[in-house]
């Protein structure tokens, strides 16, 4: 007995991207106009991880370059412009056949696709480091600076010690492993694309747990950014524990 259309796109609904070959080859003797339109879907769907695969070989260059290296560590920050909150950096290093898909800049992707793309890369990685700088550190020694021992604390919590440093834009001071900065970075290296992932993903998170202690700032929808909301909420409300006083003497008088 034939199987109901509705059936089939309830199947198809179902069905995992890397088993849609499967599903095209079960059904293409079927001439019902219905499940042709499936079919064509399918095709679509496969062509689109098609494109997704050959995106992500792309993104492998850098890593293609120094494949010489056995530990290639991406480094990455998060949250060098907001008014409150830790800077965040990540540093992963990823095996040599990784296959995660949809990695990227990390403020290209949606907040559910990063939080998925998180969990896989928290997973499948060699190694993750996170590091911070707390809003009081930041006044203490300025974004740059911070930013830099954020980084170097990362590359400190790996359980994996890596012999090059892929980086996003900087040359990191005081750090003795060869270093590649790469402009963009988290939109043209993998490794460097996951560690974008996974500090924005930690940042966020603390901006949100921060927010449902302190809900008066907004904190988990403007993440500590200088929203319209978040000033006036800063100028009715005054500084909290996690604003950094040298970001807001515009907004806040002493």
């Amino acid at each position: 007995m034939e199987k109901k259309i509705g059936e089939i796109k309830e199947e198809l609904k179902a069905t995992e991207d890397a088993l849609l070959p499967v599903f095209l080859e079960k059904y293409k003797g079927d001439e019902r106009s219905g499940v042709k339109k499936l079919l064509e879907q399918a095709k679509k769907r496969l062509d689109k991880l098609e494109q997704e695969k050959k995106r992500i070989e792309n993104l492998k260059q850098y890593e293609r370059e120094y494949a010489s290296y056995s530990a290639i560590c991406g480094i990455d920050e998060v949250g060098r412009g907001p008014l409150a909150g830790p800077v965040v950096a990540g540093a992963v290093i990823l095996p040599r056949d990784c296959d995660i898909l949809y990695i990227n800049d990390s403020k290209k992707l949606s907040a559910a696709k990063r939080e998925v793309l998180y969990d896989e890369i928290m997973e499948k990685a060699v190694a993750v480091g996170i590091g911070m700088a707390s809003p009081k550190r930041i006044d203490e020694i300025n974004i740059l600076q911070a930013t830099y021992e954020a980084m170097r604390d990362a590359i400190k919590k790996l359980a994996v010690t890596p012999d090059i440093l892929l980086n996003d834009a900087v040359t990191i001071p005081q750090v003795n492993i060869k270093q590649v900065p790469i402009i963009k970075g988290d939109a043209k290296s993998i490794s460097i694309g996951a560690a974008s992932i996974v500090a924005k993903v930690t940042r966020d998170r603390m901006m949100v747990e921060y927010d449902r202690i302190m809900p008066e700032y907004g904190f988990a929808s403007n993440k500590g950014y200088g929203s319209k909301e978040h000033i006036e909420a800063l100028k009715k409300y005054g500084p909290s524990p996690i604003h950094r006083a040298t970001f807001i003497k515009n907004f806040v008088s002493e």
